[in-house]
């Protein structure tokens, strides 16, 4: 704090010897400390020197993790070069990657961005899925009607294999309604629907913060799947990240093939380790 002004936030877990942030690592894809920006280097100082030398359980760590930072991140780098003005070694190595696409002023250029292949795909998808029947792309932003949404959603995601149907857990289904209210309070949620003959049959949870789009999650109904019914739904997400003057759509963690032909490109992903000896 700074004054009645929150200017850093990092939630910290003790395990044994080791810092890290909170979190569930099937549940975030960047895990940063928060800290205001222009600020960076004076407040991980001071973040670094109270966990060092003015935290009643400093002695006790040996190891401060940050497991998925973006490689650009400047918190990132302010704390490394904070911990190594406190002795510490800082770290980095490549964790994994986020596709990401920069994003034209118009849908049509970005659609004429994609490789030939890609763009040809999309096209020809878009027109079977029109040729199908009514198709219409719905988003809630707000909290009304977002509780039914949300279940929508979820039985979307359930629904396409296996694996998100053992991951939706009752705890987890909690989770993802507790934060997609948050979001909605906030302005920054978009919980995109495409439907098809006043059916849902896709969805996309959106965020929609500083002029990027980040896709957290997506689901479709798989007895769908023949018409494309959630890459189309992707694509309409990206036109509507356009449409609202974004500048970047942000795929997250992960190298499904569809982000690539939807014009995304890796941005690496790193973890920081600081170490005391």
């Amino acid at each position: 704090m700074d004054g009645a002004e929150l200017v850093g936030f990092a939630p910290l877990l003790v395990d044994g010897d080791t810092l890290s942030l909170m979190g569930d690592p099937d549940l975030f894809d960047y895990q940063d400390v928060a800290l205001l920006s222009g600020r960076e280097d004076e407040l991980a100082a001071a973040l670094i020197g109270f966990l060092t030398a003015g935290w009643r359980g400093a002695a006790e760590w040996r190891r401060f993790e940050l497991a998925s930072v973006p490689s650009d991140s400047p918190a990132a780098a302010a704390l490394a070069g904070a911990g190594a003005a406190w002795g510490l070694e800082p770290e980095f190595s490549e964790a994994t990657a986020a596709p990401a696409a920069d994003l034209p002023e118009t849908w049509e250029e970005f659609v004429a961005s994609l490789a030939k292949k890609h763009r040809h795909e999309l096209r020809r998808k878009i027109r079977r899925l029109e040729a199908a029947g009514e198709v219409r792309q719905v988003t809630v932003t707000g909290p009304d009607g977002l509780d039914s949404a949300m279940e929508d959603f979820l039985w979307l995601m359930r629904g396409t294999g296996p694996d998100k149907e053992a991951f939706l857990t009752p705890d987890r289904r909690r989770f993802f309604g507790l934060l997609a209210a948050a979001a909605a309070s906030r302005g920054v949620l978009r919980l995109s629907f495409l439907e098809l003959d006043g059916v849902r049959v896709a969805g996309c949870l959106v965020f929609d913060f500083a002029g990027t789009h980040m896709l957290y999650n997506s689901g479709y109904d798989p007895a769908m799947s023949a018409l494309s019914v959630g890459l189309v739904n992707k694509a309409y997400a990206i036109r509507d990240a356009i449409g609202l003057g974004a500048r970047r759509f942000d795929f997250l963690k992960g190298a499904e093939r569809y982000k690539y032909g939807l014009g995304g490109v890796d941005r690496a992903i790193s973890r920081l380790v600081l170490t005391r000896h």
